[in-house]
């Protein structure tokens, strides 16, 4: 097959791609075809399709390839610069979509854009981050913010911290939320005590503290409120903290 047949065989392949999508949504692709209509952009004359497979081979899934650094997706042979950036340019936007798509919004009838948000967010991370979602007093989210970074399976998380930081932000109710790197979602005994000393510190502050909220992967996670942990921290008095942990 001569250059300029294999190159219309190319652009023919990719603009079934693109028609498919344009009709079906995304619903119809797999992993590799997604990525290779992306890497495409970058690539505008080469056939994309065993980069793709390649970097999901590397990566193991679609959601580790956009949560790659730029560093670590241009090992893969045949990405370069272009894919690279274009790659984590999608990721970054759908982060911001996501976040701007919750705040604002009054947190009951938000609560799983906030999940989707946290999860897309935190779930690859391979560090502990500790995340606020700050509300008013009508439950309306005012911001979502990443306060503390820690270490493979800690974070260190101050209280006084929080508190200041939700002055700031004219917060009255507040929503914890952190990643396990290991994919575990269950909570520990010192997530559990500190999920105790952040709701007394915002007591004290006339704040409400509404769930803590553990990221374990791109669709897992573990409530507080849900699993009625924390009602049992708000009906405990300081001097029984320790019978639940």
């Amino acid at each position: 097959m001569d250059h300029k047949t294999w190159q219309k065989k190319v652009r023919g392949h990719r603009q079934r791609l693109r028609d498919r999508f344009l009709k079906y949504g995304l619903s119809s692709f797999t992993e590799y075809e997604i990525l290779e209509l992306l890497l495409s952009f970058g690539t505008p004359r080469q056939d994309c399709r065993e980069r793709a497979k390649a970097a999901l081979r590397h990566f193991g899934s679609l959601a580790a390839v956009l949560e790659a650094p730029i560093s670590e997706l241009q090992v893969i042979r045949g990405i370069g610069p272009y894919n690279a950036f274009a790659v984590r340019f999608i990721h970054e936007i759908a982060r911001k979509f996501l976040k701007h798509r919750v705040e604002g919004r009054k947190y009951i009838r938000a609560s799983s854009d906030v999940v989707d948000y946290l999860c897309h967010s935190l779930s690859l991370q391979k560090r502990e981050i500790f995340v606020v979602v700050f509300l008013d007093a009508s439950h309306h989210i005012i911001a979502v913010e990443e306060l503390f970074k820690g270490t493979l399976n800690s974070s260190a998380v101050y209280p006084r911290e929080v508190i200041k930081r939700a002055l700031d932000c004219s917060a009255a109710a507040m929503v914890f939320a952190h990643n396990h790197p290991s994919g575990n979602t269950n909570p520990s005994a010192a997530d559990k005590a500190l999920t105790r000393r952040l709701y007394l510190a915002a007591r004290l502050m006339d704040m409400e503290v509404l769930d803590h909220i553990i990221i374990g992967g791109t669709d897992r996670f573990f409530s507080f409120s849900d699993e009625g942990i924390m009602a049992a921290i708000k009906n405990l008095d300081t001097d029984q903290v320790a019978e639940i942990f």
